[in-house]
């Protein structure tokens, strides 16, 4: 009788086993390198004023949790909830409120909007997920012609733009820290083949960038609402760029926010964190390095 006990008992436990080598699309890791799910990542952002998610631009894993992360936190925020991201550039405000009302027509939008390669498969379901929930959608990048400025001229470029044009930037001048890790790497990064000054400029337009993208999701944030922002990882990584300039404009005041980054990677091996990758952000997301690209 006892043989048989086990033998039932195998019968049912081994399919479990088997189950457990089923391919991961990923792991989620606290600032701790402690693996994590992705309930306890909400869980965080919903006590949270400000979220920052950090993707890469051309994984398909990081889309679909953004969106999914998104509906989530709609499911407890409401119309509370106020979205922003690095891709849509500040110029294109009116033309994001126009399609969000149903002024205009999705085919209209996306031919006069400035819209990435990868807009509609990747970043035309947030959009239109905020136009069916009557979501507020916040352009936040600087236009590129005036980081581009930055990056031939330094932020002296921007001496010769007019008042109408610097509504669209962060208020001048701006602090640039440039011993910062995100700004002295990509200078340092760059500046085999070209000048000192051309290599630091690379600095100051990521910068310029980081700068206005703080400043207009900061106009949503001294409310009751929560802000969930969109951008490539390097921005927000290690709590700086985005996260930095953010952090000067909340202590000229007696606003306090809970702010809360995420971040995504991509490992060979997702089952363990690299020492190198812990506490890049509160949370990351770790993705098969051998995911598909999206384009």
């Amino acid at each position: 009788m006892k043989f048989s006990y086990k033998i039932i008992f195998l019968v049912f436990i081994l399919p479990l086993f088997a189950m457990n080598g089923d391919k991961s699309a990923y792991q989620v890791y606290n600032s701790r390198g402690k693996q994590v799910d992705y309930k306890e990542m909400l869980k965080a952002a919903k006590k949270s004023d400000i979220i920052f998610f950090g993707e890469l631009h051309d994984n398909p894993i990081c889309h679909w949790l953004e969106l999914e992360f998104t509906k989530d936190l709609y499911a407890e925020k409401g119309v509370n909830l106020v979205l922003g991201a690095e891709m849509f550039e500040t110029d294109n405000q009116l033309l994001i409120n126009e399609y969000l009302s149903k002024m205009i027509r999705k085919k209209d939008f996306e031919a006069e909007a400035k819209i990435w390669p990868n807009y509609k498969n990747d970043y035309a379901p947030l959009l239109d997920f905020a136009r069916e929930k009557g979501l507020k959608f916040t352009a936040t990048n600087i236009p590129r012609r005036y980081a581009a400025l930055v990056n031939q001229k330094g932020f002296e470029g921007l001496d010769s733009i007019n008042a109408m044009q610097r509504g669209l930037i962060a208020p001048l001048p701006i602090k640039y820290p440039d011993s910062m890790e995100c700004y002295a790497g990509i200078a340092k990064s760059a500046g085999e083949g070209l000048s000192a000054h051309a290599a630091a400029n690379l600095g100051k337009a990521q910068a310029i960038k980081d700068a206005t993208m703080a400043h207009f999701l900061m106009k949503n944030a001294f409310s009751d609402k929560t802000i969930l922002h969109f951008n490539g990882s390097y921005h927000s990584d290690n709590y700086q760029g985005i996260v930095w300039y953010v952090n000067q404009i909340i202590r000229k005041t007696s606003f306090e926010p809970k702010i809360l980054t995420i971040s995504c990677i991509e490992q060979e091996n997702i089952d363990t964190l690299s020492k190198a990758e812990e506490s890049k952000a509160d949370f990351i997301i770790v993705i098969p390095s051998s995911m598909t690209k999206t384009r």
